[in-house]
């Protein structure tokens, strides 16, 4: 449910401006309407920039907290946002120092692996041979290629042989023309090189360290002050949505605020004898949402930002979809194992997640029980097909698997009439919401048209389907069906558009009827992908089945549990995963699509977000 707002429109003093900011900010009801789209300053930008530092940095601390391990121990010093700004200076300096650490420590590793095929030697040898006139050269090339003759000819010696290359030494008094690969090796020892890695690896640890202490000591204060400067940018904000009256002698802010908390800033307007202005939001009005739902309906918001918040005119579609989302959730996975999986993972997840996630753990149950329920429905379980098996305690309820094996409808398989007939349920509940939203937004007279649409589905169901079914009509309610159609056909085509002529609506009538006899089939369609999915997942999770005890058959039970278990677990393991991509997806598509166009529904809204004073709490 989308909250009520009013808007507030403020003109303050020059000289009571720093304090009513300070004072509007510590009762923390009101968002302060963005007027200056698009403008920046000087002291925004740097706390910003600021902010993206922040973050940078506490990355950087958690990074050093997960992957280095260090036995040190030291203990949390108070919150103090002051160092903030130093503390990330600090980051920075050793994150620079690091990086150019990392660069000598990577020239150094190649140095050494030049190095690898030679071994240890000296260097003054060498340069003893070179003063007495001979050169010394080092080679590489394919062993193939390696010429015998070279050994007499250049005194050539074999060093070492790797990756099928040959590495040789040549001393002669003229550089040998040999046509592979010449070798310049670096200047130090391969010792020098390996006690320097050491030494570089070291004030690598060293900085690492520091950081690690700095997570442990510090870290309040870093978030403090991260804190402090989303309290300045959020100051600066507000500041640049100001707009200067009177050659600025009076500041005029323009807000909105929830119509149950109005009373409060009202209250503080009139203590301080402060102009203002309340009223109720306009249709063309901008207005910020906070959508408020019941426990259940609140768990599928997420899935809803992951579309867009409404507009404040529009209706909020969470607690109508939510109950079909997590059927059809149920029904793309269709496997009571699978389910049961799901069920306990959520509830074990629950208790050991913060207070602002276990809400994904409670969706989770309840995706879990409803993929338990749709599989023990279907006769599916950790991909055994339950109407086959001969197992005794099933044999009284088998019979009510909505399966091929028991009856078909209308010759078809169950579970693709049930989806597609949930799927009409759900278009026609859109179409009514968009008739609701219209009549709301517009007058009753632009909510005929569609709920014309409803009421001319539901008559034509109801006055040919059930004859088809077998369910005698009497004749009374016949005609009040055939009434119903007809009304419900004027209505389509002399209400479609009120606000035009009587003929130009009624080419509309004769437009939307072609786009719903087209569309409304092919949104039907969509639905058959419930019935696609379960059965998919239950046809993969039988083929692993039969892969780990076909393939172990011929072995004895002593050896074969391991590999059939190896199957069923990487098998199955594949399987869900798959399954629990496409439970997720398919939903989300026939939500965002189907059911939200037919609903009118185009999101848009932005969020309510109040001007007030963060602070830090250490959890």
């Amino acid at each position: 449910m989308i909250q009520k707002m009013k808007k507030l429109m403020f003109l303050v003093s020059s000289k009571e401006y720093e304090q009513f900011l300070a004072d509007i900010r510590k009762i923390g009801v009101v968002h302060v309407e963005e007027l200056q789209s698009g403008s920046s300053s000087p002291e925004l930008q740097e706390a910003l920039a600021l902010a993206d530092r922040y973050k940078h940095a506490l990355a950087s601390l958690d990074y050093v907290e997960e992957n280095c391990v260090f036995t040190e121990s030291y203990t949390m010093n108070p919150a103090d946002a002051s160092q903030g700004t130093a503390l990330v200076e600090e980051i920075e300096a050793k994150l620079a120092e690091e990086v150019a650490l990392k660069h000598k420590l990577d020239t150094v590793e190649k140095e050494i692996e030049q190095f690898l095929p030679w071994g240890e030697f000296d260097w003054a040898a060498i340069q003893r041979l070179e003063e007495v006139g001979y050169q010394v050269n080092f080679y590489s090339c394919p062993s193939k290629m390696f010429n015998e003759s070279w050994t007499d000819e250049y005194f050539a010696v074999q060093v070492s042989e790797l990756d099928g290359r040959t590495y040789f030494m040549t001393f002669s008094t003229e550089r040998p023309e040999i046509t592979v690969e010449h070798l310049t090796l670096p200047e130090r020892s391969l010792t020098y090189y390996e006690n320097e890695k050491r030494a570089l690896k070291e004030e690598l640890r060293n900085i690492h360290l520091h950081l690690y202490r700095l997570n442990n000591e510090k870290r309040d204060s870093l978030l403090a002050g991260q804190i402090e400067n989303e309290n300045a940018i959020s100051l600066s904000k507000v500041r640049l949505n100001t707009e200067s009256v009177a050659g600025d002698a009076v500041k005029l802010i323009v807000g909105w605020t929830l119509a149950e908390k109005a009373e409060e800033i009202v209250s503080y307007m009139e203590q301080n004898r402060i102009f203002y202005e309340i009223s109720d939001p306009q249709v063309d009005d901008n207005v910020p949402v906070q959508i408020k739902n019941d426990s259940y309906s609140s768990l599928f918001e997420p899935i809803l930002r992951m579309y867009s918040l409404p507009k404040y005119q529009d209706l909020d579609p969470t607690p109508f979809f939510a109950p079909f989302f997590m059927l059809f959730f149920g029904l793309c996975m269709g496997d009571a194992g699978y389910g049961l999986i799901i069920f306990t993972v959520s509830l074990i997840l629950r208790k050991k997640l913060s207070p602002e996630m276990k809400g994904y753990g409670t969706l989770g149950i309840f995706l879990g029980a409803m993929t338990m329920v749709c599989g023990m429905m279907t006769g599916s379980c950790l991909g055994i097909d339950l109407n086959t098996v001969d197992w005794a305690f099933l044999a009284p309820i088998k019979p009510y698997f909505i399966s091929d094996a028991n009856f078909t409808l209308f010759g078809y398989s169950p579970m693709m009439v049930i989806s597609v007939i949930l799927g009409l349920i759900q278009v026609l509940l859109g179409m009514v919401l968009a008739g609701v939203k219209a009549a709301k937004l517009y007058g009753w007279k632009y909510g005929v048209g569609k709920i014309s649409w409803v009421l001319l589905l539901l008559s034509a169901i109801a006055c040919f389907g059930l004859p088809f079914c077998g369910v005698t009509i009497p004749t009374a309610i016949n005609y009040l069906l055939y009434g119903l159609m007809g009304i419900a056909v004027l209505g389509i085509f002399f209400f479609n558009s009120p606000d035009k002529n009587i003929l130009l609506n009624f080419g509309s009538g004769v437009w939307d009827t072609y786009g719903m006899a087209t569309g409304l089939l092919g949104d039907l369609l969509s639905y058959i992908r419930l019935f696609a999915l379960g059965l998919t997942g239950g046809v993969l999770g039988g083929v692993f089945n039969a892969l780990a005890f076909d393939l172990t058959a011929d072995m004895s039970w002593v050896i074969r549990w391991l590999p059939m278990l190896i199957i069923l677990l990487l098998g199955h393991g594949i399987n869900f995963a798959l399954c629990m991509i496409s439970s997720f997806v398919h939903p989300m598509r026939l939500t965002f699509v189907e059911f939200f166009k037919n609903a009118d529904f185009e999101g848009g809204g932005r969020e309510y977000s109040p001007f007030k004073m963060k602070v830090f709490n250490k959890k």
